[in-house]
C-alpha cells in the first residue's frame, strides 16, 4: 500500500494562503499521479491536519524553517505519522527566491533583505539566517535576514531597499512587507515549481528510511 502524502501548512484566515497551498498540492499531484496527496492545516482549517493525517501517512511540513511547529506541534497533532523535514531551508529555494526577485524588478546588484515572519525559537531564526546565506551565494550580493514579527532585526526598523519575501503565501506578514518602504518587494515563494519538487523529495526521504517502502511514480 502506498503511504499518503500530507502537506502540512500553518494556515491563515486569509483565503489567499489556502489558495497557494492548494496550488502547490496540484503541482505535486500532477507530478506524482499515483500518490494520494492531501492538505491539512495546523491552524485555520478545515481541513485540519489531525483529520487528514492518518497514522500511515507521511507528513511534509510546508514550512520554511524548523521550530515549535515542526518539532512539537506536528508530532502532537499527528501521533504515529511519519514526519519529514520542513521544506526550508534548502539551497534549491534560493532559485525560487531569485526568480521572485527578478519578477519584482530586482536589478541584480543591490543588497537584499530576506524577510521572514519570525519566531521565538532560536533554531527557526537560525534557519532563516542559513537561507539568507544560500540566497547570497545564488545572487552574488549581500543578503541579510530580518523579521516581521519575533526576531531581530525587524524589517520595519532597517529600511531595506530590496526585500525578498521568505514566506510561503500571501497574508498579513507579506502585506506588512509592502508597508516598509522598500523599492522592491518580491512576492512570496508560493507555488513555484521548486516548492512542489521539495515536498516530493521530503516524502521520498521518509520512504527511503521506511523498511519495505518505495516511492510511487
Amino acid at each position: 500500500m502506498t503511504l499518503p502524502l500530507v502537506i502540512a501548512a500553518h494556515g491563515s484566515a486569509d483565503p489567499r494562503f489556502a489558495g497557494t497551498v492548494e496550488a502547490i498540492a496540484v503541482r505535486v499531484r500532477r507530478a506524482r499521479p499515483g500518490l494520494d496527496v492531501r492538505v491539512g492545516y495546523l491552524e485555520h482549517g478545515p481541513p485540519h491536519l489531525s483529520d487528514v493525517a492518518v497514522s500511515s501517512a507521511v507528513v511534509v511540513p510546508l514550512l520554511l524553517s524548523r521550530g515549535y511547529h515542526v518539532l512539537a506541534d506536528l508530532p502532537a497533532q499527528v501521533p504515529g505519522a511519519r514526519i519529514g523535514a520542513a521544506v526550508g531551508p534548502d539551497p534549491r529555494l534560493a532559485d525560487a527566491l531569485a526568480d521572485r526577485l527578478v519578477e519584482a524588478g530586482y536589478d541584480g546588484r543591490t543588497p537584499v533583505t530576506l524577510a521572514a515572519a519570525g519566531s521565538s525559537d532560536e533554531r527557526a531564526l537560525g534557519d532563516v539566517h542559513l537561507a539568507a546565506g544560500q540566497l547570497a551565494g545564488r545572487l552574488g550580493v549581500e543578503v541579510t535576514a530580518a523579521f516581521v514579527s519575533a526576531g531581530e532585526p525587524r524589517v520595519a526598523d532597517i529600511r531595506p531597499a530590496v526585500v525578498a519575501s521568505y514566506l510561503v503565501a500571501p497574508g498579513a506578514f507579506h502585506d506588512a512587507l509592502g508597508r516598509v518602504g522598500a523599492g522592491v518587494v518580491s512576492e512570496p515563494i508560493g507555488d513555484h515549481p521548486v516548492v512542489a519538487d521539495l515536498v516530493s523529495a521530503r516524502y521520498d526521504e521518509v520512504l527511503a528510511q521506511t523498511p519495505g517502502r518505495t516511492a510511487p511514480a
